[in-house]
């Protein structure tokens, strides 16, 4: 009757409100989805949209054949995720993900880890946001905050963090003695993209009404902007505490301290490639956590 692209289009319209933005999403034309659309409505005989100044609505009928076309969405996706999954336990391929700044500091373990199992292969998967497991966007991830509870995986070392300046922030404003007196502190954050990050929550628990002079979308990004010597930033101390430009000022904050987790989606986890992982890491936990904690 339809297949899945002109549901896959028709999706994209229902979530975005014009064709304009749904090519864009999509990466198509706006006429692949204007021709799309069109087609999905002639096979079923009905209009699923109505053409307003501000874009496109869903009729009565396109918004009850929502719930049905997300629920085929789902399955395709799951189907796609199981055929790369098995793609990539046959060639071995190990997708990890982990804040860009910890990269280096796990090459040396990795390298252990590829001598010990010499037929998988770890790829590092980097971005200024969380990727989503569930969806496959990775394999594995280091994480540490919160975590999504359908996620299964193990406690691998503790995420402490402070607040930190440079020497020549210091010697132009001096440091604080108090948390209290990060108010009168020049301050950097980290921005809209990552608005529920602790820091960012505690800064603005701390000092509400202090002045934020520069935001990041990446916790590296908050190590060099704090470096520079612009403002004083919360930073962890696993990273901040190598860096010989850097001054510890205040903490640890017992309420930036959060665990450390080695997480998988829990379809993966028994698979060779992921199994022999976890097992690798409980046998270098020691190790670990020098690298996350300090």
């Amino acid at each position: 009757m339809f297949d899945w692209n002109d549901l896959k289009h028709f999706l994209a319209v229902a979530r975005h409100g014009s064709t304009i933005a749904a090519g864009k999403a999509l990466g198509v034309s706006q006429s692949t989805v204007h021709r799309r659309l069109s087609e999905l409505e002639e096979r079923l005989g009905r209009e699923l949209v109505t053409r307003h100044t501000a874009g496109y609505r869903l009729t009565a009928f396109g918004r009850e054949l929502v719930a049905y076309a997300e629920r085929v969405e789902a399955a395709a996706n799951e189907l796609d995720q199981h055929v790369a999954d098995a793609a990539r336990d046959r060639r071995g391929i190990i997708r990890l993900t982990c804040p860009e700044p910890i990269v280096p500091r796990l090459m040396p373990l990795i390298e252990r880890f590829h001598a010990r199992y010499p037929r998988f292969q770890v790829e590092f998967v980097t971005s200024d946001r969380y990727l989503d497991l569930l969806k496959g966007e990775a394999d594995i991830a280091f994480r540490s905050g919160d975590t999504d509870d359908d996620l299964v995986g193990r406690k691998i070392a503790d995420s402490i963090w402070a607040v930190y300046a440079s020497p020549a922030y210091i010697e132009r404003h001096g440091k604080p003695e108090r948390v209290e007196d990060l108010a009168r502190h020049l301050l950097v954050s980290l921005d809209e993209s990552l608005a529920n990050h602790r820091a960012v929550t505690w800064l603005k628990a701390v000092a509400p009404e202090a002045k934020i002079v520069a935001r990041n979308n990446s916790v590296l990004g908050l190590v060099y902007a704090v470096k520079s010597g612009i403002g004083l930033g919360p930073l962890p101390t696993a990273i901040a505490d190598e860096q010989e430009d850097l001054v510890r000022v205040l903490g640890p904050i017992a309420q930036l301290a959060r665990s450390w987790r080695l997480l998988t989606h829990p379809d993966l986890r028994r698979t060779p490639r992921v199994s022999a992982f976890f097992d690798f890491v409980t046998e270098e936990r020691a190790a670990l956590k020098g690298i996350f904690t300090g």
